[in-house]
């Protein structure tokens, strides 16, 4: 099995692909897409053989998981953590962005992404090609990080043709929207007021 490797416009994605990406989700497929951070590695978060084709990939066992999951916005949030006042303030001031927030998981959550803990993480990235998809999709999509494994110097891989070429035969679509970033997204832990920053990346925490 090969990839399709498959261009889409970032500023104006097009129908028609966005419907093709999701289809192929739906099916249970496993795609590389863009984000405003770095390129990630996903599938529906309600197909339970996808989420298990990422753990492979990854490496880890589908319980030991650290995938968070992107939502189109504000609103499909609500659906699947607990979001507390302060909180929901601070993510509508920086979202859509490079930010990752954790929060605590809802029932809605399915449960092999949340076996070990009561928390998830969820994103709604400034990119139009990961809103679009999930707004199709009618739910969220994982995302994970994809790591060079033949370049310890520079881990995360920016060109989409590079990617292609390292991992178009372990997933079934390489989404091409533009050279990716190099740096990850802000993780903040949510689950207080406290709002501690868990990793430094792209997005800054004003005090």
């Amino acid at each position: 099995m090969s990839a399709e490797f498959l261009r889409i416009h970032p500023d104006t994605p097009e129908e028609r692909k966005i419907r093709h990406v999701v289809d192929v989700l739906r099916d249970g497929g496993v795609i590389i897409y863009p984000t405003d951070t770095i390129y990630g590695l996903g599938c529906d978060i309600h197909n339970t053989r996808a989420i298990e084709r990422i753990a492979r990939i990854k490496g880890i066992k589908p319980q030991k998981n650290d995938f968070s999951f992107i939502c189109h916005d504000l609103s499909h949030i609500s659906d699947y953590a607990r979001v507390g006042n302060q909180a929901f303030k601070l993510m509508k001031r920086l979202l859509p962005g490079p930010y990752t927030f954790i929060l605590d998981v809802s029932h809605r959550v399915p449960k092999i992404l949340h076996t070990n803990k009561r928390t998830v993480g969820i994103r709604v990235p400034d990119h139009n090609i990961p809103r679009g998809i999930v707004k199709e999709l009618g739910n969220p999509i994982i995302t994970t990080t994809i790591k060079d494994i033949e370049d310890d110097i520079v881990p995360y891989i920016t060109d989409p043709e590079i990617i292609f070429e390292r991992f178009q035969h372990l997933v079934d679509i390489v989404i091409d929207g533009g050279i990716g970033g190099n740096v990850p997204s802000t993780i903040i832990d949510a689950t207080t007021d406290d709002f501690d920053v868990v990793r430094q990346g792209l997005g800054i925490l004003e005090e």
